[in-house]
């Protein structure tokens, strides 16, 4: 695992300032504490930090070809390199390192930019041949691995893992997006290919750039996508037989690593099927860590020593307590964006616990993407049952009025709240699933922003995100669509930037089996009956595990990676959350109206409603702009 970045002339040849290149480099050192390399030639500069995993003594980048045209910095696993190395050396490729970076230059050389279709693997890499005056950039499937860039005004391309690198080159506008903070208070996060400023870009998951001196930068290129066929004829015995042999298959794959090695281990079902299927793989006891939590309704710390035990793991603990929210400055300036997934705090946590014993893990994230887990699931395919029996120029004025109506109810479980579900229903179903995935409502967020701010946007609406993915899915199946469009928002935007920077931040190696994309692909396959069935999710994982896990640990109600937020507002963060939202650069922009957030609070301090939410939304973008932003570039980006 390591942290990438560069310059790339696209105008000529322009010779590259090695002391800009350098300092790039260095505000990405905690990525790869161990070496940091950089290459340096007429319009193109390469850096490279390295957190060595494979091949520790001969691995180093920026790596070259035979004959030095071809170099390389990544960042990543190609899984397969082992399989890939004696089919290049057939080709007539020399390997001098035993690394999986080397195969990445000499398939480069024999297949070009369809090369990323022969990786398996988590991957984010630039690669410039000198031969064909070619330079590309790729990014893995899920999006596990980050890739940003900026084409800057005088013609030089930027990249890097991290936008903190291309914000220390000093050459990045730092104009914020309008619509990227739309799409912020919608989601929680800004999506693909979006940034927070106007000049920066992600590379889009499963997606490549290929530009050369003197031509215009073309848009980046898809090479795969998930397709939710469905059709396969298979009976539950036999899908358990084949998930049980694809897991173990990608979970030893995951398992090659020169350092220590381990799992984390939360107590779910998804982390506790990879530790049971690590343990089958290992000759010594694996290492496992958790996080506890002193709130009993958050503390699945005995689910998970139940596990340890049953494996006889060296497992580790550390108990969260429940005012951990001096992270927050540090989160920010991790993030360089604004990002709201408060869960980001015990990730943090658990990855610093890990860092202490290992310095790769093996994580459950991907699981509720793709076996159906989250509960939002079943939830939408009840509504969905319900959108079936009338049609939308029916439902939307009769469930729209009494959506407007009836009383929010934020202390109810989402099933019993008549407000939310009416609402739900007077919307098709990718309106629908966009409702419930935001952090704040269309309505709520109209009365969040100021006139001016919503001019600024000119109509455009976060829910744009979901229909743009919505209309690629090429599936009507209710619970295929909804997954379809997590796999290419949530899970991208939240789950893999979550833990890319909580893991990075402590130089840790995070592996997701649950993401192998033949794993997905096949999973893709089989009919959403045994995903959701009977009203248990993850039902094919569950029924596949019985023999490795307990019912206690598969059977029981989904808990997560929660924070108490709403006392925390009430109680020890009062104050920062009324200095930070009512006089400061957030209150000063004019994005914001100023007398809703002053009654959010005060409901909220008071009891009458629950706006945590919107709130834990609101700190964090102000935490943003005092951290990466600043305030004066803000001010200026807003007039």
């Amino acid at each position: 695992m390591c942290g990438i970045t560069g310059i790339f002339d696209t105008r000529g040849r322009r010779d590259i300032d090695r002391a800009v290149l350098q300092r790039m480099n260095d505000s990405q050192r905690h990525r790869g504490p161990d070496e940091g390399c950089l290459h340096v030639e007429p319009g193109l500069g390469l850096g490279h930090r390295r957190l060595a995993i494979i091949d520790i003594a001969t691995g180093q980048q920026p790596l070259f070809n035979e004959d030095g045209s071809v170099v390389v910095v990544f960042n990543g696993e190609i899984y397969n390199y082992q399989q890939l190395i004696p089919e290049l050396q057939k080709l007539g490729h020399v390997f001098h390192t035993r690394s999986d970076t080397e195969v990445i230059v000499h398939a480069w050389e024999s297949w070009g930019a369809h090369c990323v279709k022969r990786f398996r693997g988590m991957f984010a890499f630039a690669l410039w041949d000198r031969n064909q005056q070619t330079f590309f950039m790729a990014r893995d499937r899920l999006g596990v691995k980050p890739l940003y860039y900026a084409l800057l005004d005088d013609g030089m391309l930027l990249f890097g893992s991290e936008l903190k690198s291309m914000l220390a080159h000093g050459g990045l506008a730092r104009d914020l997006d309008p619509l990227a903070v739309e799409e912020y208070f919608a989601l929680g996060y800004v999506a693909e290919p979006r940034t927070i400023f106007k000049q920066a870009k992600k590379l889009p998951p499963a997606h490549t750039l290929l530009l050369r001196h003197g031509e215009r930068i073309g848009e980046p290129r898809s090479y795969w996508d998930v397709c939710f066929s469905l059709d396969a004829k298979i009976s539950d015995t036999q899908a358990c037989e084949q998930l049980a042999e694809k897991l173990q298959e990608s979970i030893r794959l995951r398992m090659i690593s020169e350092v220590p090695l381990g799992a984390f281990l939360s107590g779910g079902v998804d982390s506790s099927a990879v530790v049971a299927m690590m343990a089958g793989l290992s000759n010594e006891p694996v290492n496992t860590c958790s996080i506890a939590f002193e709130d009993p309704a958050f503390n699945e710390a005995g689910f998970a020593q139940t596990v340890a035990d049953r494996y006889h793991t060296h497992h580790s603990v550390e108990t969260v307590q429940s005012d951990d929210f001096d992270l927050i400055d540090t989160l920010a300036r991790l993030y360089d964006e604004p990002y709201a997934d408060s869960s980001a705090i015990p990730t943090y946590r658990v990855c610093q616990l890990a860092r202490k014993h290992v310095t790769v893990a093996l994580s459950g994230d991907g699981g509720d993407e793709t076996f159906g887990g989250y509960r939002r699931y079943k939830l939408h395919l009840m509504e969905e049952r319900m959108r079936a029996a009338l049609p939308l120029g029916l439902r939307r004025p009769l469930f729209g009025t009494l959506g407007q109506l009836y009383p929010k109810a934020d202390w109810a479980p989402r099933v019993l709240r008549g407000k939310t579900t009416f609402e739900a229903l007077a919307r098709n179903s990718v309106e629908a699933y966009f409702h419930s995935m935001s952090l704040i409502r269309d309505a709520d967020r109209a009365q969040l922003y100021s006139s001016a701010f919503k001019s600024e946007l000119g109509g455009y609406n976060a829910r744009d995100v979901f229909a743009r993915h919505a209309a690629s899915a090429d599936t009507d199946d209710p619970l295929a669509l909804i997954q379809y469009i997590d796999m290419h928002t949530y899970l991208v935007g939240d789950i893999n930037t979550k833990v890319d920077r909580a893991s990075m931040a402590h130089s840790l190696e995070v592996r997701e089996p649950l993401m192998d994309h033949e794993l997905v692909e096949w999973l893709a396959t089989l009919p959403s009956s045994l995903k959701i069935r009977g009203g248990e999710s993850k039902f094919l994982l569950k029924k596949a595990m019985e023999p490795h896990l307990p019912n206690d640990i598969m059977y029981r109600p989904k808990m997560g990676f929660a924070v108490p937020l709403a006392s925390w507002f009430r109680g020890p963060l009062r104050g920062r959350v009324r200095g930070a939202l009512l006089d400061g650069p957030l209150a000063d922009s004019g994005w914001f109206d100023h007398a809703t957030v002053r009654q959010m609070i005060e409901q909220h301090e008071r009891g009458a409603r629950d706006h945590s939410t919107p709130l834990w939304t609101l700190v964090m973008f102000d935490a943003f702009l005092r951290n990466t932003c600043g305030v004066g570039v803000f001010q200026s980006a807003a007039a």
